[in-house]
């Protein structure tokens, strides 16, 4: 692909008769067919349609092609002129994404170029769910062992401590996936729920215990917010009964 050459639209069309077809294949080489691929095509139909029609028929349908290929070309100036400043502004800070900013250029794709800058900005643009997670990661057990307090004024987990914790976790996960499975229901249909929850669980057992032992403790921790937003919420009064008086 090559830059637009404005210049050789009007060349094309000034000649008797026009060249429609040559101002079409200089849109095409310069990219139209990624900016605006349909209208492209359009052009491209309609100027078969002209050059198989003779006398005043033609001449119209040459009129119509004739501004359209204009309009067309026009659009597309503007928008290379705006990539083109685009380009210039982005290229300085992100040297690296240089050749693929020029690539998509050239190539008349200019909304790819667009969406490529924007990834650019915000790929780079701290977010408070980044800072929290390396906030996180600075005070973690792995990292502050070794020294003397952790954060807060805490002492880290012991590694043997955390060894036994993890041990047991995996015994009840363990106890309460095997009587799971001693409770499934028998001459279950394919579709059952509870059957198809413990094959899940069992499926998840053999493939992978560790996320299976996670999953199990985010299950038992929404049942326990479950079960504490119920005992919260107060009771529903009675509504008072009214008495009517006897005639």
């Amino acid at each position: 692909m090559s830059e637009f050459a404005p210049s050789e639209i009007p060349h094309a069309l000034a000649d008797q008769p026009p060249d429609f077809g040559r101002a079409i294949a200089c849109l095409r080489q310069a990219g139209v067919g990624q900016f605006d691929p349909v209208r492209l095509h359009y052009l491209e139909v309609l100027a078969r349609r002209a050059q198989d029609q003779q006398g005043p028929v033609q001449r119209i349908l040459e009129d119509k092609l004739a501004q359209a290929l204009a309009a067309l070309a026009a659009r597309f100036e503007q928008a290379q002129g705006q990539a083109r400043d685009r380009m210039a502004r982005i290229t300085p800070q992100y040297p690296q994404a240089a050749d693929e900013l020029r690539r998509l250029y050239l190539a008349g794709d200019f909304r790819g170029l667009e969406r490529c800058t924007t990834t650019l900005k915000t790929s780079n643009r701290p977010t408070p769910l980044g800072d929290l997670a390396r906030a996180m990661a600075q005070v973690a057990p792995d990292k502050a062992e070794g020294h003397g307090e952790g954060y807060g004024g805490s002492r880290p987990e012991l590694k043997t401590m955390r060894y036994f914790r993890n041990t047991w976790s995996k015994l009840s996960v363990e106890k309460q996936v095997t009587q799971a499975l001693g409770q499934a229901p028998k001459n279950a249909g394919p579709i059952n729920s509870h059957m198809l929850v413990v094959r899940s669980l069992a499926l998840m057992r053999e493939i992978s215990p560790d996320y299976l032992n996670r999953y199990i403790s985010y299950v038992d921790t929404l049942l326990c917010l479950d079960q504490s937003d119920k005992k919260s919420k107060p009771l529903p009064k009675k509504p008072p009964v009214v008495k009517t008086a006897k005639r």
